[in-house]
């Protein structure tokens, strides 16, 4: 098989075959940890099964979403904190998962660089497993691909890929009604959207990654890479529970853009002053000088996910949801207008 002199290597052109492989053998145990019933396989096929029978599903309907990071990573990566990002990945699916009534069941990743770099990305794909352990889904399989010329040195990108199930007929939203009232839950920070107007911010600033964080404790950098809120199990326990006819993850595009995707051609009556938004928008609004109504469609603005509720079971609910660990508010109520309304003062 030998023929020929020998000319020039894969490893010489930039691709580290034995770097990949060591790779998965260090990830192997904490993708071991995220396995749940109906994991069939281990990571290094070239597939991964699942077997929903076994997850306790008998006439399941499957939910698929994807997403990535956004331009969030360009602080990790230039700070070097690179180990909570995995969950961001991660939360920004299965919580869309959630908002369609389904359990996320398992998850799969694509990094990609141009050199891979076996610390930083082990400790990426831990944080992935760490988001999937404790969103309840089963890391079952991804993709590393080095690719020399494409990215500069030190630099990475992600996607992520989740699929869930529901029983049939249990998908949402579902039986949205004038008078249900709006559950917010708190987020914990920017989460994963609205980065380049953030990074944008810090620039015109003059403060570096490493610069005390002006509303907290800790570096910029650091507070600024505060992984997005994982609301599965909080959530699903409330869906479970009843009453809930509708959740919406509160992403780019605020809670303008999102939360009228799930009224059903109603619309919402939300008061400003029913919530306490996170410092960090405060000095992004003052020091960028932002208006209000930008900051609510760019922004979660300190509402991560919207529990859309039947007002008699609003109470019980809320306290379930806070037993839970969330921090609820109540936000408003739905209206028969389409589109949202804001009143009040911002708390």
């Amino acid at each position: 098989m030998d023929k020929g002199k020998n000319g020039i290597t894969y490893a010489e052109a930039g691709v580290d075959i034995q770097a990949g492989n060591d790779l998965v053998d260090r990830i192997k145990p904490a993708a071991k940890a995220t396995q749940r019933p109906g994991t069939m396989s281990g990571l290094g096929g070239f597939g991964a099964l699942f077997d929903l029978k076994a997850a306790g599903y008998e006439d399941p309907i499957l939910v698929a979403a994807t997403d990535g990071v956004g331009t969030k990573l360009r602080i990790a990566i230039d700070t070097g904190n690179v180990d909570t990002i995995g969950i961001d990945l991660v939360a920004m699916c299965v919580n869309d998962l959630v908002c369609q009534g389904a359990e996320p069941l398992f998850f799969l990743d694509y990094f990609a660089t141009g050199k891979l770099e076996l610390d930083a990305a082990a400790r990426i794909v831990e944080g992935i497993a760490a988001g999937c352990k404790a969103s309840g889904a089963a890391l079952i399989g991804g993709e590393t691909a080095e690719m020399p010329g494409m990215y500069a040195k030190g630099d990475f990108d992600l996607a992520g890929f989740a699929v869930g199930a529901m029983e049939r007929g249990q998908d949402l939203p579902a039986g949205v009604a004038e008078g249900d009232v709006l559950l917010g839950l708190a987020s914990d920070g920017v989460h994963s959207n609205g980065y380049s107007l953030v990074r944008k911010i810090v620039e015109t600033s003059g403060l570096g990654w490493d610069a005390d964080c002006p509303w907290g404790e800790g570096t910029l950098g650091a507070a600024l890479l505060t992984p997005t809120r994982l609301y599965v199990k909080s959530c699903l326990e409330a869906v479970r529970a009843g009453g809930v006819h509708a959740l919406a993850h509160i992403t780019g595009g605020g809670l303008t853009e999102n939360l009228p995707r799930v009224l059903q051609g109603l619309g919402a009556e939300i008061d400003l002053g029913s919530w306490k938004k996170p410092g960090v928008f405060n000095w992004l609004q003052e020091q960028g000088g932002i208006a209000e109504s930008e900051m609510l469609k760019t922004f979660n603005y300190g509402i991560g996910m919207v529990l859309v509720v039947s007002a008699d079971q609003a109470e019980a609910l809320t306290a379930l949801l806070t037993e839970a660990g969330e921090t609820v508010s109540t936000l408003g109520r739905v209206t028969a207008e389409e589109g949202i309304r804001y009143t009040g003062q911002e708390g």
